[in-house]
């Protein structure tokens, strides 16, 4: 079996809160976010974008959303901890924008699309790196407050928040779907 085949066989997400330092540096994480470039992208629209939350940034944007959260009702302290904590799971997270929007010829759904082959392809180039990493898409996903507070621009949308970091235990395997309940084979008639 080829490396490559390897890689794609034993990549696993790691719950973010497993994820410590050391995370990638500038230049391995230079080459993770250009290997997640690297998609089918239909016109060459390039219809995604990235944004790093890390360090102080990675604290500030927790403490933000746990404003949040407090100025919808929320006084539960162990709550608005969780919100704090929420891009300090791990020492990295890339939240992956989708900038998907109506054109002539490529379907919003195909540039969706392509925004989640930039995740896919993130996480396996985080694997192949040496380091591992968890999607997560949770409530400040799909929150348009937080989104603008996040970063977000008109007509954006999250497609998932990549935490990215060295792993502190090794995963274990969950069951996979039985191959042969996927497939059906298309017949004439």
């Amino acid at each position: 079996m080829s490396d490559m085949l390897d890689l794609l066989l034993t990549r696993r997400s790691v719950a973010a809160l497993n994820l410590a330092e050391p995370a990638p540096d500038e230049a391995a994480l230079r080459t993770i976010l250009t290997i997640a470039a690297r998609v089918p992208d239909h016109g060459k629209l390039a219809p995604w974008r990235f944004i790093l939350f890390r360090g102080d940034a990675a604290k500030a944007a927790g403490e933000r959303l746990a404003a949040i959260v407090a100025a919808r009702g929320t006084s539960d302290e162990g709550m608005l901890a969780i919100e704090r904590a929420r891009f300090t799971r791990s020492p990295l997270v890339v939240a992956v924008v989708s900038s998907a929007a109506p054109h002539p010829k490529i379907p919003v759904w195909e540039q969706e699309l392509s925004a989640g082959a930039v995740c896919m392809n993130l996480l396996l180039a985080a694997h192949a790196s040496g380091f591992a990493g968890q999607w997560l898409s949770e409530w400040y996903s799909f929150d348009e407050e937080a989104g603008a507070l996040l970063g977000l621009k008109e007509g954006e949308r999250f497609a998932g928040f990549i935490h990215v970091g060295t792993p502190t235990e090794k995963p274990s395997e969950r069951p996979r779907p039985n191959l042969d309940d996927l497939i059906t084979e298309w017949s004439e008639g």
